[in-house]
């Protein structure tokens, strides 16, 4: 196959590689596409509340976009190493390369690059994915690749993640990528919801759900940390060394995010307590623009006057009289004593 391109096996010519994952860039050209679009209304704002609506954005943008991105992320637990390895099943050529391991929340990608990229007449150089979602099977998906004739570094790091290995990294990574990303959804929903509640006048529980978003996220990491041990039940080893992984950036992002959300959360419910008004100012919600209403910090939302109770009303009331029958005036008028001159 050095023919064609020099790439092996069976491709005619080199590999198009994109630098970062698709999924990922998507995600990415989305919210940065919104980021701008709000951007460029900006100048509309007047005043200081121009800087508290960009920190807004800004800050909710960066949330929603690390929910999502890291639900689809592959570096959830990575390990690199640089080693002299075989190449091919049935071969004594050995060549020296990088290989990388990253697993996440779907499934597990390795890499392989060849330092230098040309040895033995060919490209080495590979990015090969097998996943364990919904409706995806990753023995088949192996299957597959030991048709397609896959280096050995590849192969011998994807058969430690089948169903059938004696590692039992399968059913550990799959369980803990099942429900961490389950839990990420339901954060993800309350980061909507949250975002709803914030642009209307219900503060309160536009915090609550903020605060919510925090926790689930902490409950997501906490319950993947207990699934994946850091060390591996069988050692991977990989020609002359052996591979280690660790967490990823996705696994330390989503904790920083995490305790970002939980942070404002309980800074918002503090403020609502102990100075609402200005936590109304921040958000650019004023009582005194719609004189019909009116702020209940006790309530977290607006109660109308007709709907408040006499005693907090300070309009003064006026409580007409009924007007008594004549036969109760006649009743009530006291008897007439006789005159004495007749």
């Amino acid at each position: 196959m050095a023919a064609f391109g020099h790439t092996f096996p069976f491709y005619p010519g080199p590999k198009p590689t994109f630098p970062m994952d698709t999924t990922l860039a998507i995600i990415i050209t989305i919210f940065l596409t919104a980021l701008v679009t709000f951007i460029i209304i900006l100048p509309g704002i007047r005043g200081k509340m121009r800087l508290f609506w960009l920190f807004r954005v800004v800050t909710s943008l960066f949330i929603g976009a690390v929910l999502l991105a890291v639900n689809f992320s592959s570096e959830w637990s990575v390990g690199q190493v640089s080693t002299n390895t075989s190449y091919k099943a049935f071969s004594s050529q050995w060549i020296s390369a990088e290989v990388g391991l990253h697993v996440g929340l779907g499934g597990v990608n390795i890499t392989l690059t060849g330092t230098p990229v040309q040895q033995l007449n060919e490209t080495i150089n590979y990015n090969e994915e097998f996943t364990w979602r919904l409706g995806a099977s990753y023995a088949e998906e192996y299957a597959r690749a030991l048709e397609k004739g896959l280096p050995d570094p590849v192969l011998y790091l994807a058969e430690k993640f089948t169903p059938t290995s004696p590692c039992g990294l399968h059913g550990q990574y799959r369980l803990a990528g099942h429900y961490t990303s389950a839990i990420l959804w339901v954060a993800f929903l309350c980061w909507l919801l949250a975002n709803v509640m914030l642009s209307i006048p219900v503060l309160v529980y536009g915090c609550h759900m903020l605060l919510a978003t925090g926790i689930f996220q902490l409950l997501g990491l906490i319950f993947f940390s207990m699934a994946t041990p850091l060390i591996p039940p069988c050692p991977l080893r990989m020609g002359t060394a052996v591979l280690h992984f660790h967490r990823g950036p996705a696994f330390w992002i989503t904790l920083a995010t995490g305790l970002l959300c939980v942070l404002l959360g309980l800074a918002m419910v503090v403020a609502h307590r102990m100075k609402p008004h200005r936590l109304k100012a921040f958000f650019n919600q004023s009582a005194g623009e719609n004189p019909g209403l009116e702020w209940s910090p006790e309530e977290g939302g607006l109660l109308s006057h007709r709907y408040r109770s006499t005693a907090e009303s300070p309009e003064p009331q006026d409580i007409p009289l009924s007007e008594a029958s004549p036969q109760a005036c006649y009743m009530e008028e006291p008897p007439r004593m006789p005159d004495p001159a007749l």
